[in-house]
């Protein structure tokens, strides 16, 4: 287990202590991160209920939950007693959603985070992101999306220092680096712009840190580690992580005074944008429209510098915490639903 994957508990809680919570999803990783990220910013310790898929899967958002989980299943994925609260992601959740709150007589308070794509009367609440089409009273739309890297797990990564990073020299460049997607793609000219990137800052007496993602091609993972090895045989002002250990994401996000991030996850520019690192973003092959309209908005407000050259720039910027933003927006809209009850 990572430190981002560990249970967090907030000072104080934002919702009445003992209150029970769900979660629902399809086991997506950027889903499980916006559901775990509000629910322990609540203050929650959520039921993790893993929605499998079936022959009934094609069917969702409009479909029925598949027969064997309904509540009349003996130690059925959605036996009673229902939670106070149920926080779901995920298209394949909306109908498991709408079966608890029906089943439940109403007494579970729903969140549904993204666009159900079944209308906004699908939960008491949905967040969504700027670039979802979803509107309405019980809607609340923010630009970045929810997620674990809090303020609080940044200042103990700071604290505690990863042996693997201490040693290198400041600033120091993070290069988060996402791979394979429905959208974008890894290339050989982008992995060579990124480690040109990183042979630059070696060149400048940086410290660089590499951590790359699940989507991470193995073959550009070794390109990058081969380069940097080239250039720093004793791993003075460089580490690559290579999959062998803890992955040192948050050390590396806690750490880095320039961050940059390829632009194939919209979760990965968010959780960055929680720091104060100049950020900086790189486009790999291929393209989205809704990524590219994230880009231009970050861009816009001033979080994010598209890369251009292969030297980043140091450039000062506001920290983002949309997580909190959302967990408030519930607490505050879950308070008045009880009292109206």
């Amino acid at each position: 287990m990572d430190q981002l994957s560990q249970p967090l508990k907030p000072a104080a809680s934002l919702v009445p202590q003992g209150t029970t919570a769900w979660i629902l999803t399809d086991g997506k990783i950027g889903d499980e991160v916006h559901c775990f990220g509000i629910a322990e910013t609540l203050g929650l310790e959520p039921v993790r209920k893993l929605i499998h898929r079936s022959i009934f899967s094609p069917l969702a958002p409009w479909g029925p939950i598949d027969p064997r989980h309904r509540t009349a299943k003996v130690n059925g994925l959605l036996a009673p007693p229902f939670p106070d609260i149920a926080i779901a992601s995920g298209r394949r959740t909306v109908p498991y959603l709408r079966y608890v709150r029906e089943k439940s007589e109403g007494k579970t308070f729903t969140i549904f985070l993204k666009d159900p794509r079944t209308g906004p009367e699908t939960a008491d609440f949905i967040w969504a992101p700027e670039h979802d089409k979803v509107r309405g009273e019980n809607v609340l739309v923010t630009l970045t999306s929810p997620h674990r890297l809090t303020p609080e797990r940044l200042a103990a990564a700071r604290a505690v220092q990863d042996k693997r990073i201490a040693h290198l020299p400041t600033p120091r460049v993070g290069l988060v680096i996402g791979g394979m997607s429905r959208h974008h793609s890894l290339q050989e000219q982008d992995v060579a712009r990124i480690c040109a990137v990183a042979l630059a800052a070696i060149e400048n007496g940086q410290g660089v840190m590499v951590t790359p993602s699940r989507r991470t091609p193995k073959s550009a993972v070794k390109a990058i580690a081969a380069n940097l090895q080239a250039a720093d045989p004793e791993g003075a002002f460089s580490f690559v992580w290579t999959g062998e250990g803890e992955n040192p994401y948050l050390a590396i996000m806690a750490n880095a005074d320039y961050i940059l991030v390829t632009a194939d996850s919209v979760n990965m520019i968010g959780e960055a944008a929680t720091t104060t690192a100049s950020l900086y973003v790189y486009e790999p092959s291929g393209g989205y429209k809704k990524i590219n309209y994230y880009l231009r908005r970050l861009t816009d407000e001033g979080l994010i510098r598209r890369l251009e050259g292969n030297v980043m720039e140091p450039y000062a910027r506001r920290s983002v915490d949309t997580t909190q933003e959302i967990a408030d927006a519930i607490a505050k809209r879950y308070a008045a639903w009880k009292s109206g009850k």
